[in-house]
């Protein structure tokens, strides 16, 4: 098959490898001519790896090398997901399963960027859209190091053919056709895990990590079952897996931003010199938006919130945390 990979990324990089690793026809499109320049002639993407990519992957910076593609993969932030795909509709010439690696909601309609995608892309250029999501970083996947994701989409065949484009001896992709739970699992997970790269920053332990990803995955599910989405599906990849990935380890944009936040105490800094996607500052907004208006208890969101747009100290938001109202941890009550 031939695979349009939108965007010349860290992740879009480390999946592009795995398509080629597998015999695919792989293309990347971009904008940052030093990038594209890059991986055709030195087979290196030297902004974000080391390691030398696969000879087989090709570089353009124009979008109608995804003319004659079977699928596209678009491997851009959410911010510019939709301007990306609207350019991408115009180039295909036939229909096409696409295949979303972000993970968020649109800043506008907080609408889920499988809902984004279908509005954009128009009927009669889309055989199906599919959502490739899970506990994975790039620095891994790039290095082949074992991966194991989720194809979520409600189309089971378009699922299985993402499953068998992927998957080989070192990245397994399982399927998930809850659709709602899924992408709002992994859009959550990065407000819990700016949480716990703040509790490092302000120096806790693991005790307190424990505690806040376990609570974190409460207030996961009760945001998610409210929205529509199933409560097993948070006990999977989706929910569980990448919570944990994203939550311990300094590959995560999310969790070194947290860790920032913690150690400035508070979020000014971040904010004058990030120059990094971070999905979860974005997702925090539109989940705590969501959240007031359908009357859902998110109390770590919404002090991570407090933090990023409200000027709240983080040590102030840990011990907010700490001080409310004294409650049994039951069946009953992990949901509310």
């Amino acid at each position: 098959m031939k695979i349009t990979v939108l965007g010349t990324g860290s992740w879009g990089t480390a999946l592009a490898q795995v398509l080629a690793d597998n015999g695919h026809d792989v293309w990347m499109w971009g904008i940052a001519k030093d990038e594209v320049d890059d991986i055709n002639l030195n087979h290196h993407n030297s902004k974000y790896f080391e390691t030398e990519i696969s000879h087989d992957i090709k570089a353009s910076g124009d979008l109608n090398i995804a003319s004659d593609s079977d699928v596209l993969l678009a491997a851009v932030p959410t911010m510019a997901l939709e301007s990306v795909l609207k350019q991408a509709a115009e180039a295909v010439a036939k229909p096409v399963i696409v295949i979303n690696v972000a993970k968020g909601f649109h800043p506008v309609s907080h609408k889920r960027l499988s809902e984004v995608i279908k509005e954009i892309m128009p009927e009669d250029k889309t055989k199906a859209v599919v959502s490739l999501i899970g506990p994975s970083h790039a620095e891994e996947v790039i290095i082949r190091l074992m991966t194991a994701v989720n194809a979520v989409s409600d189309d089971t065949e378009a699922a299985k053919t993402v499953q068998k484009l992927f998957s080989n001896d070192y990245f397994r992709v399982y399927r998930n056709d809850d659709v709602i739970g899924a992408e709002v699992g992994v859009a959550l997970k990065n407000v819990i895990a700016i949480a716990s790269g703040i509790l490092e920053g302000i120096g806790q332990g693991d005790n307190a990590r424990a505690a806040l990803m376990t609570r974190g995955l409460a207030e996961m599910t009760r945001f998610g079952t409210a929205m529509g989405g199933r409560e097993e599906t948070y006990l999977g990849l989706d929910g569980v897996g990448d919570l944990i990935v994203t939550c311990t380890s300094r590959h995560s944009r999310n969790f070194m931003a947290g860790y920032q936040i913690g150690r400035d105490g508070g979020a000014k800094k971040f904010f004058e010199e990030n120059k990094k996607t971070v999905e979860g500052v974005f997702a925090c907004k539109v989940v705590y938006e969501e959240a007031k208006k359908r009357g859902i208890e998110m109390p770590i969101t919404e002090q991570i919130y407090q933090v990023l747009y409200e000027g709240k100290t983080p040590l102030d938001a840990a011990h907010a945390l700490m001080a409310r109202e004294l409650k049994p941890e039951s069946a009953d009550v992990y949901r509310k």
